[in-house]
């Protein structure tokens, strides 16, 4: 839905206001758009009293998170434009906002843009994220994806200042953000939640190819000088009616976001389309974690069917193989801090969710 100023008769009155002020007025436009994902899941060996069940459930977001946004853009002429976008998740099993103490948890950002780039400040995905999303054959799904593997590859920085120019094929990003968790800028100490990342995705024809980098200190004065850095590299290539991925992600670290410290994942898949109107996906991901047995593989093939551009049905089936005592599950690995728990330790995950997914 996109609200824009009257053509006839506002447009005379805000010219004449314009006249007498002495000023132009540059043409903008606000845009509220959003999507609702909802579907039924069920898991086997999620933890219970009995030790391990299986469970059914209705659940939000499923092949994209549900959400609401609003953006806007104004021409500043001479080929400049300012930009804001406020965009929030929510939960259409229960209407409740995905993140109770924050309304805008998904991006609160204004800048400006121009055909040399554009610059943002405020709470934005990270550079990993958005080469991530374009090498992912699941797309970054909320559930059974490559992200469920590592969540930071899906992440998001407050207090970020971000760069993003096109430049033909190649699209350069880059971010630095003074508090990722909003913990940081501390006086005194600029290391404090810092996080630095960059991206480059280049298009050529049929092939698309995209490396990214990400680092951030610990949320704390006393864990500053801790450090979590990724760094993925990956491809894809179309062929006829398909599109085939590969990738690969290297990890190491001591903030604690991921269990022993350090891991390689690798992922391929192929996407599919059967036809305009059905598509067809399957992927492979595989966690190598350092130093331990515990590297697990999770499976997933998807298939996807548009009604119209805007509502799609869906059905995921998905299998994590645990082994080594591992603990990933279709929906993420166990938290560290005990919660959420998504599968019990060591046993393997079958899932399956169907649903329905709107966007407007």
């Amino acid at each position: 839905m996109t609200f824009r100023r009257a053509p006839v008769r506002h447009a005379i009155a805000a010219g004449a206001v314009g006249l007498l002020a002495g000023t132009a007025h540059a043409q903008s436009s606000v845009t509220l758009y959003g999507v609702a994902d909802a579907g039924i899941e069920y898991l086997s060996n999620v933890p219970s009293a009995s030790g391990g069940s299986s469970q059914v459930r209705l659940t939000s977001g499923n092949m994209s998170t549900s959400r609401w946004g609003i953006r806007g853009v104004e021409d500043l002429g001479g080929g400049l434009k300012a930009i804001f976008e406020l965009e929030s998740g929510i939960a259409f099993d229960t209407g409740a906002q995905n993140n109770s103490s924050r309304l805008f948890d998904r991006g609160a950002f204004v800048g400006l843009g121009s055909k040399y780039g554009t610059v943002t400040l405020g709470r934005q995905t990270t550079p990993t994220y958005d080469t991530g999303l374009q090498l992912d054959p699941m797309g970054f799904a909320p559930r059974y994806s490559l992200y469920k593997s590592d969540d930071v590859l899906a992440g998001r920085a407050d207090n970020a200042v971000k760069y993003r120019g096109k430049f033909g094929g190649l699209t350069a990003t880059a971010l630095y953000s003074t508090g990722r968790t909003g913990a940081g800028e501390v006086p005194g100490n600029y290391k404090v939640d810092r996080n630095i990342g960059a991206s480059v995705l280049y298009e050529a024809g049929a092939l698309m190819v995209g490396a990214a980098y990400d680092e951030f200190q610990g949320t704390t004065v006393a864990t500053a000088d801790r450090t979590d850095r990724r760094a993925l590299i990956g491809a894809n290539y179309a062929f006829g009616a398909a599109r085939a991925f590969v990738g690969y992600r290297w990890y190491n670290g001591n903030v604690g976001t991921l269990p022993n410290n350090g891991s390689n994942l690798y992922w391929a898949g192929l996407r599919y389309a059967l036809s305009p109107a059905l598509s067809l996906a399957g992927a492979a991901y595989y966690t190598d974690t350092r130093n331990s047995s515990a590297d697990p593989i999770m499976f997933v093939a998807s298939a996807d069917y548009a009604f119209s551009k805007r509502t799609d049905v869906y059905m995921n089936v998905g299998y994590a193989l645990n082994r080594g005592n591992s603990q990933l599950g279709m929906n993420g690995f166990n938290s560290t801090t005990g919660s959420p728990t998504n599968v019990v330790p060591g046993k393997d995950q079958t899932g399956v969710v169907m649903g329905v997914r709107h966007k407007f």
